[in-house]
């Protein structure tokens, strides 16, 4: 198994020890719940977008926050894990977390590059030239799209992505739950 195979499939397991660790370091208190939280919304946003545009394995997704990002989703759990470390208040778990997301996202980023490549060549090529690999542009590529360019709620639905805002409210609770039993 290739490192980058062996990344994308392993991120989420792997994830489940992260959080057991974060959780042992974190020393949370409400006023820094409630601004990770914020930013972690800002975050779930960003997800909610993109999910809304995006057709896995039909179509070169290069409209709506793919033109400005060919990453959204990864930004938005980018923001949405600057929003957990906030939350966590401990620089130990804020180095877990960030480190893990660096390492590990900016592997699988470009596995799927590789992957998005070999499925639409000179399409992706010509949208990979025009649209960052993560931190997006100031204004929106133009590029030709295929089929159904528009949010869709369905879409968000196929693609799950409410159980993102599912587990980051279980998180931020098991947070507040933690700051409640440090209490003297």
């Amino acid at each position: 198994m290739s490192a980058a195979a062996f990344f994308t499939r392993w991120r989420v397991r792997l994830g489940y020890l992260l959080a057991l660790a974060v959780f042992w370091f974190a020393r949370p208190v409400p006023r820094m719940i409630l601004l990770g939280g914020c930013i972690g919304t800002l975050g779930l946003l960003v997800r909610a977008c993109a999910a809304g545009y995006l057709h896995k394995q039909e179509m070169l997704t290069v409209t709506g926050p793919y033109a400005y990002t060919r990453n959204p989703l990864y930004l938005g759990s980018a923001i949405l894990t600057a929003g957990l470390a906030i939350a966590a208040h401990s620089w130990i778990s804020a180095a877990l977390l960030l480190g893990y997301f660096a390492l590990f996202y900016s592997i699988v980023m470009r596995n799927e590059e590789a992957e998005l490549r070999r499925l639409y060549g000179a399409a992706f090529d010509d949208y990979a030239r025009a649209v960052p690999l993560f931190l997006p542009r100031l204004t929106p590529a133009a590029l030709a799209a295929e089929g159904d360019a528009a949010f869709s709620w369905a879409q968000y639905r196929k693609n799950r992505e409410y159980q993102a805002a599912f587990g980051f409210v279980l998180i931020l609770g098991l947070l507040v739950l933690l700051w409640a039993v440090r209490l003297p």
